[in-house]
């Protein structure tokens, strides 16, 4: 791996300021695509499109799908719609569908239009029907398909003339006469059987599929469960559409655990650093305004217990111990629930068994809390502030069960309605079990001030 230093990345510049074509290729020649997009990073827009214009059409092609998102439509708003498409035919179809699909509506039919496969421009607009976030979004249809009726001598031709238009090959899948996939062919049975009569007799049985409308999370989780490099696509009748490399999905996983990230971090849609100000407020401000009206909620609730606070006003230094425990306690429920649901390890059907699980262990932390507060309290205030030795000690147990049944409950929920349960463990858990909190220590701060006095 190259290391781009500031002192290479002034020569590189002084190089494109001088224009000189054959000193910058020189410079590229050696470097993956995936350091010459890292190498992007470091330049203006202006300065990349100058080395991207310098590179051959295959090149060209490696090195936009290693840029990020906003990178490269950046590059490809300086392009016109038939350089498009000479990069486009040089992507598998999966990779072209990716790139096509950050365009709108008008670009996508120019650029499919100046596309010369006519087969590779068919299999991009199919592939565009599927929603993107589904098996058959993700797929791709470079692949090596043999028929079960073929010899051997026949299988190994027809794979010769498939696979030299292809850059891997992952498996050789084998179909029926009407489509529908029956098995694998593996490399050791083409060496140990050169002379059977059918491929059929050979082949291996019940390969590992999908359908095409299989959400991407559930594909991830057979590649996990199974220790796949590809996977088939089939439709509802069992015909073979494409296949998923393993590539395809650990990127679309890694931008999942991005969204998810964010979405519990309080922003409502993907942001970057390098995103523009208006951008960034934007996704910012609606959790930090939610937040806000949590707080509004908090003082109301404070000012109605104003005489309390005249009754025992050791009951004000606990509200933030109060507040802190409860949204604690509720995150850590939820990202545990949050976390089951995305490993597979936590099935929604039993959703009563982890709630009373997740019962259980508010009662034992609840109860640890609650004890080693009162003793401190005991010894430290407990003369004269009887309210709020048992205020606290008594509210932290009820705001630790409730917050450990609400962060289980709420993800477990979201997850039934198809709404995305990382929502769950970021601000809303916090801020709702910091209000519910404040209510339960005041309620029974009032009780306590009644019956004692």
């Amino acid at each position: 791996m190259k290391d781009f230093t500031p002192e290479y990345i002034h020569h590189l510049q002084k190089i494109i300021e001088d224009h000189a074509d054959d000193a910058a290729r020189d410079e590229l020649k050696d470097l993956h695509p995936a350091e010459i997009a890292e190498l992007y990073h470091e330049l203006d827009i202006d300065e990349a499109e100058y080395l991207y214009l310098l590179l051959d059409e295959e090149n060209q092609a490696d090195v936009l799908m290693e840029l990020d998102e906003d990178e490269r439509q950046q590059l490809l708003s300086k392009m016109d719609a038939e350089d498009i498409a000479k990069q486009i035919e040089h992507l598998d179809t999966d990779d072209a569908v990716d790139v096509i699909q950050e365009l709108d509506e008008d670009e996508r039919e120019k650029i499919l239009s100046h596309i010369d496969d006519v087969e590779q421009a068919g299999d991009i607009i199919d592939l565009l029907k599927y929603d993107e976030d589904t098996a058959g979004g993700l797929m791709g249809t470079e692949m090596i398909v043999v028929n079960e009726n073929w010899s051997m001598p026949e299988c190994i031709r027809q794979m010769r003339m498939q696979a030299e238009d292809m850059d891997e090959v992952y498996y050789v899948y084998v179909v029926d006469n009407d489509d529908r996939l029956k098995g694998t062919l593996p490399l050791k049975k083409l060496i140990t059987h050169p002379s059977v009569s059918k491929i059929k007799h050979v082949m291996e049985d019940d390969p590992v599929a999908v359908k095409a409308d299989t959400p991407i999370d559930e594909v991830a989780l057979d590649f996990e469960k199974y220790d796949l490099v590809a996977m088939p696509v089939v439709d509802s009748i069992g015909r073979l559409l494409g296949r998923i490399t393993v590539d395809d999905v650990m990127d679309q996983v890694r931008d999942s655990n991005e969204r998810d990230y964010q979405l519990a971090s309080g922003l409502t849609h993907d942001v970057e650093s390098d995103d523009k100000l208006f951008a960034q407020t934007k996704a910012r401000l609606p959790w930090l305004l939610i937040g806000m009206i949590g707080g509004l909620c908090n003082s109301f609730i404070l000012g109605k217990f104003e005489g309390g606070f005249v009754v025992d006003p050791a009951l004000a230094l606990f509200i933030p111990l109060i507040g802190g425990t409860g949204g604690n306690v509720g995150t850590q429920s939820s990202a545990i629930v949050v976390q089951g649901l995305a490993n597979g390890s936590l099935d929604i059907k039993k959703s009563t068994q982890q709630l009373l699980k997740e019962l259980g262990v508010g009662l034992l932390n609840g109860g640890i809390i609650a004890l080693l507060v009162f003793i401190y309290n005991y010894f430290t205030i407990g003369h004269g502030h009887e309210v709020t030795t048992f205020a606290v000690s008594i509210s932290l147990f009820c705001v630790v069960m409730f917050a450990s049944v609400f962060g289980t409950f709420v993800p477990l929920t979201l997850e039934k309605l198809k709404i995305d349960p990382a929502l769950a463990t970021g601000p809303f858990i916090s801020i709702t079990n910091d209000i519910i909190g404040m209510l339960i220590y005041m309620s029974i701060s009032s009780w306590l001030i009644i019956a004692l006095h």
